[in-house]
């Protein structure tokens, strides 16, 4: 680890920092819809993914669901989603996911998915049927859809080109050195690649997000923020990696809250249009404003 690095974080072994420390979601909109998931039993991965910001976001009328199941075909060190063999596609999963926008009275929704290697189309169909059915249902929610790389296979990105959501995201997650063994099934420049044909092609608005603490340095965060702008991607978010159990890759450090602020000035002058960069900043952190 490099000296500039080492001034900018926190050792694991100490206790974590209070700026990681979430207050519990209050406020009227958030009691609303939380009653709402409830009686309804709507699915978010606010809820399940117990996110730091879902008060927040809630608040301002945003939220995330993810569709296609619960099982993943990849085993990623850092994620909490279980890997094994996913279950049957839900061919109905569209409409309950636009009627659940509808309930909640979503204004932005961001949509994301396990991957589904196992199927012959990865899952796009499915994909392209539910910015579909939410646009039907809900002619005035904005969409970004966070999307899996599909291998990169183009006739699977196509799909989700051609139904036009005013963000298509996917997430880097982490720096070249570190991605195969943060990523496994994953390619650092598969994923630059998908990034940039979705641009080429007719992406209003790209998006990727990178995780620190995992060990990464400062110098490949900047060549992962500067080869992400030759994609032309227009919003990056930067957040702190959190270990979801001791069976996953372990923080190698805490970064402090100006390391995060210094990565966002950077980003801006690199000509992003949006950085979120900050410990508590997930990839819909904000997602509201990245359409603007």
């Amino acid at each position: 680890m490099s000296q500039a690095v080492a001034e900018h974080v926190i050792p694991q072994s100490k206790s974590k920092p209070k700026w990681l420390r979430v207050k519990l979601p209050t406020g009227k909109k958030y009691t609303q819809l939380r009653g709402l998931v409830d009686k309804y039993d709507l699915h978010t991965i606010c809820t399940s993914g117990s996110c730091p910001n879902m008060g927040e976001c809630w608040g301002e009328g945003t939220a995330t669901f993810m569709i296609l199941g619960n099982i993943c075909t990849r085993s990623c060190g850092f994620c909490g989603v279980k890997t094994g063999r996913p279950e049957s596609v839900d061919w109905e999963e569209p409409e309950k996911v636009a009627r659940s926008i509808k309930i909640m009275q979503i204004k932005h929704a961001v949509l994301t998915s396990v991957d589904r290697d196992d199927l012959k189309d990865m899952g796009s169909i499915i994909w392209s049927e539910t910015v579909k059915a939410v646009r039907r249902m809900n002619p005035e929610t904005t969409l970004e859809t966070l999307i899996p790389d599909f291998q990169g296979i183009k006739t699977h990105l196509d799909r989700i080109l051609d139904v036009a959501p005013e963000v298509i995201s996917h997430n880097m997650e982490t720096v070249k050195r570190l991605t195969r063994e943060v990523r496994i099934q994953a390619k650092y420049e598969r994923s630059l690649d998908v990034l940039k044909y979705l641009k080429e092609h007719g992406a209003k608005r790209t998006k990727s997000g990178i995780m620190l603490g995992l060990g990464e340095m400062e110098a490949e965060v900047l060549e992962t923020m500067e080869d992400l702008r030759k994609a032309n991607v227009d919003v990056v978010t930067i957040g702190q990696y959190l270990q979801p159990s001791k069976k996953h890759l372990p923080v190698k450090e805490f970064i402090l809250p100006e390391q995060f602020k210094k990565y966002r000035e950077i980003g801006l002058k690199m000509g992003f249009r949006h950085v979120e960069s900050g410990a508590l900043v997930r990839s819909s952190y904000k997602a509201h404003k990245h359409i603007h």
